[in-house]
């Protein structure tokens, strides 16, 4: 896609989206796989169907703006799922592991978040409303579920980690 003017480059984020969803989608059923602690497997899975709702919004509205929701492939996430699976490839022991997975998760996350702000503020620009309300409650979300993270780092898993 040639991104001549500011709504391409827009549609352009957009299409990064679909790609950083659809490969986290992927790789948090692994990282829940891994996991251990219920709460951080149940919270992995839980986001997992999140991430899949928020993949089809923006898949809706690519489509409204008539554009391929396939086009780009997300290189920033697959370099930080491919660090994922390398921590959690050293990483020895349940507990130790589940940190890692949500120090790991919470890259994932804050990267999204990044994305989903900064999508969102071009909507706003291009006084897209309805895109912007989607695109901020996606954000919102994704601010959730980190902070969902840091409740079980804190109270349950590094303290875990930190005592094995």
């Amino acid at each position: 896609m040639e991104i001549s003017n500011f709504k391409d480059m827009y549609l352009a984020e957009l299409q990064e989206l679909v790609s950083m969803e659809e490969q986290l989608a992927e790789a948090l059923l692994r990282m829940a796989a891994a996991a251990s602690h219920p709460a951080l497997k149940d919270a992995l899975v839980d986001h997992h169907a999140e991430t899949m709702r928020q993949k089809e919004r923006l898949v809706g509205i690519l489509r409204r703006h008539d554009t391929d929701p396939t086009a780009h492939v997300d290189q920033a996430m697959q370099a930080l799922i491919g660090e994922t699976r390398k921590m959690l490839g050293i990483l020895e022991g349940d507990d130790l592991r589940d940190a890692g997975l949500i120090a790991s998760a919470q890259k994932l996350e804050h990267y999204e978040i990044a994305a989903y702000g900064s999508a969102a503020a071009l909507a706003g620009q291009l006084e897209l409303r309805d895109d912007q309300m989607i695109l901020h409650d996606s954000l919102l979300e994704e601010k959730e579920a980190d902070a969902i993270l840091t409740d079980i780092a804190k109270g349950e898993v590094n303290p875990d980690a930190l005592a094995a």
